[in-house]
């Protein structure tokens, strides 16, 4: 069954035309995967899902990710719609690649809206298969084998006011090393950059974060990125092993609600290095 699909930016995101029944059932799945890693982010409008519909089509796409919440995850500064992880939402604020505290990280990412703020919210999702490969060769050579250390409260250290909750809840996660290039399976290789991003192994630290922010201020340029204005029962997904997000500033008294459901991803963030060794 061939979807009808749209581009909404050259180099990232894509409207996808269809039904609510059909994406449940499965009929349309492998298209999906597909045109996710082809596209970046997807666009469902027009499809309006509840939990139990919103799980059944994530589970056509693969394992769905149980979180401390549940296998829906509640976006919101609200702690009695989230109680476990609503001190999380302020990292939102910020570039970054889901779960770099982990050696596998989700392969997709799906928030469907629920509620939201009469200002702000919108989401921002960068392509950073595209800005690897649009930059110039010098920096391809200089970044090769170039590995990063990713903490979780790292992510959050522009974020003024923390609690000691969500300090201690932050410092639990242990720092992994990521490569700062990707090697995927496929051959195609993409750019690991996020907030989470706190220093290159071996290099002096004025170096080091200068680098990094120059690898972030490159992957977030207007030609990799997609901005989402939300509507109500928008459903938008994206391929978490090549595509950063962040939301853009919204009240935290407004109320914004998104229903998050994630399908467990199989590749590490190091697949290939082998190749290289």
């Amino acid at each position: 069954m061939a979807l009808k699909t749209t581009d909404l930016t050259s180099n990232i995101g894509t409207l996808v035309e269809t039904d609510t029944a059909t994406l449940v059932s499965g009929a349309v799945s492998a298209e999906i995967c597909a045109l996710i890693q082809q596209r970046g982010v997807l666009v469902l409008r027009g499809c309006p899902m509840d939990d139990a519909q919103q799980l059944q089509f994530t589970r056509t796409l693969g394992p769905v990710l149980d979180e401390k919440s549940g296998e829906v995850y509640k976006v919101t500064y609200d702690p009695r719609e989230s109680p476990d992880l609503w001190f999380y939402t302020p990292g939102n604020f910020f570039w970054h690649i889901d779960r770099t505290d982990s050696l596998v990280p989700p392969f997709l990412t799906m928030l469907n809206a629920k509620r939201l703020p009469d200002i702000g919210g919108d989401t921002e999702f960068a392509n950073t298969y595209a800005a690897y490969e649009a930059l110039p060769d010098s920096d391809k050579a200089l970044i090769d084998r170039l590995k990063v250390v990713h903490k979780v409260e790292a992510s959050f250290r522009f974020v003024p006011d923390l609690s000691d909750q969500q300090r201690a809840a932050f410092r639990a996660h242990e720092p992994k090393v990521h490569p700062l290039v990707w090697r995927h399976r496929d051959g195609r290789k993409s750019l690991i950059t996020s907030t989470s991003g706190i220093e290159i192994v071996g290099m002096r630290q004025a170096e080091s974060e200068a680098l990094l922010q120059r690898m972030m201020d490159w992957a977030t340029q207007p030609q990799f990125v997609y901005v989402h204005k939300w509507q109500l029962g928008d459903v938008v997904m994206w391929d978490n092993t090549g595509t950063m997000h962040k939301a853009q500033p919204y009240a935290k008294d407004s109320g914004r609600l998104l229903h998050r459901t994630t399908v467990i991803g199989d590749e590490p963030f190091d697949a290939g290095r082998e190749l290289v060794a």
